[in-house]
């Protein structure tokens, strides 16, 4: 049985329908004008950071000349490394394409000479045979039916024969078309391994020019008291970097998970063991760390720990190739000493895409990942933060 539904409950609730529609367009606005706004900070924050890196690299040391040679051919070596991987991807497709075609080449052999074979047989067949005409077969005092019966068989024989043939011409013109396509899956193959070998011999040249780099920088620092300036100094710099970014986005709050939230279940940045927590000492105890530093074999893939935008994807010196990645409500996730960087400033990533690979940039002596956790410009703990293994 239906229920009279009022006019004044029909009034209500088209009301509450009207105010609900314009509350979603309202929404809907705002969250494109914050996007809108969101850009244009990106797009001021690049332009002061091209400007606070000009000013913190202006001065003129011999380690600060060492270290503008280093970034040189780090950022090289990560190009190289990256033009390495990628050739050596289309390599293996190039090989799985001509190990393709060439199985195919194979097959169709076989059939040819199936084929041929088969014919040769009813060509032999029917010459044994001989000709069956007509005439020859009345003469021969055959029945009609006998006759009749044989015609069809032999007409069957033919159909048979012209089958194959047509067949064994199409499977011939496969073999055809098959040739040129085996010849440039090769030449492509041998041009890509070739300029895999000049790469290879190019990134040789550039890590020997960086070990010869580190070795004059290492003599330059040899002191406790120089380490530590020159630690103190990355420091001041990544420092100034990210205070410059958090004055310039400020905390925006972007849709979905918020990062606040999560303590205790971000996933590591990477697969490796842990070399130096969060508050361990260093250069004598006159420092502290300030993110985790997690060892790990070079080329492992570096992931984001959540959701966000890259505010940050080239090299600074101390950090090697950094990528930074902001969150929102005034949090950012840093990931340093990449070997390359595979995501750019402007890009979205979720939790979990592959953001760079590990690398010993920044002048380390051993691969790894230097992960931390700002918020608002200050370190915090990631222990909490990341699940535990």
């Amino acid at each position: 049985m239906f229920k009279r539904v009022h006019s004044k409950s029909i009034g209500q609730y088209l009301l509450g329908a009207i105010s609900m529609a314009l509350l979603l367009t309202t929404l809907s606005a705002n969250g494109a004008d914050d996007a809108a706004e969101y850009q244009k900070k990106l797009e001021a924050l690049r332009e002061n950071i091209e400007k606070l890196k000009s000013e913190l690299d202006s001065v003129k040391s011999q380690r600060g000349q060492l270290q503008q040679e280093l970034e040189a051919s780090e950022s090289e070596i990560g190009e190289l490394e990256d033009k390495v991987d990628t050739l050596n991807e289309k390599i293996e497709q190039q090989d799985e394409e001509l190990q393709s075609l060439q199985q195919q080449q194979r097959q169709l052999d076989r059939e040819r000479n199936a084929q041929r074979q088969q014919i040769a047989a009813q060509i032999q067949s029917a010459y044994r045979a001989g000709p069956q005409s007509p005439l020859k077969m009345l003469l021969g005092q055959d029945s009609p039916e006998r006759i009749t019966r044989l015609n069809k068989y032999h007409d069957y024989l033919l159909a048979a024969r012209n089958e194959k043939l047509k067949h064994y011409r199409t499977t011939l013109s496969q073999l055809d078309a098959l040739e040129p396509q085996l010849v440039s899956a090769r030449q492509t193959l041998n041009q890509r391994r070739q300029d895999l070998s000049l790469r290879q011999r190019e990134l040789i040249k550039q890590q020997e020019k960086r070990s010869s780099t580190l070795e004059k920088l290492a003599a330059v620092i040899a002191s406790k008291d120089a380490q530590l300036a020159a630690e103190r100094e990355d420091s001041q710099r990544l420092g100034a970097l990210l205070a410059e970014m958090s004055a310039t986005l400020g905390s925006t709050n972007p849709p979905g998970t918020r990062f606040s939230r999560l303590q205790g279940k971000l996933p590591w940045p990477t697969e490796g063991q842990v070399r130096h927590r969060y508050g361990s000492s260093r250069v004598g105890n006159q420092l502290s760390w300030e993110g985790v530093m997690i060892q790990a074999q070079a080329g492992t893939p570096v992931i984001a720990v959540h959701a966000g935008q890259v505010i940050f994807a080239e090299y600074l010196r101390g950090q090697g190739l950094l990528i930074i990645v902001d969150h929102g409500e005034g949090y950012m996730s840093l990931y340093a000493h990449n070997q390359t960087l595979l995501k750019r400033p402007g890009d979205r990533v979720d939790a979990g895409d592959i953001i760079a690979r590990v690398g010993n940039s920044g002048g380390q002596s051993y691969s790894g990942l230097y992960f931390e956790i700002r918020h608002e410009g200050r370190p915090t703990n990631p222990g909490p933060w990341l699940a535990r293994a």
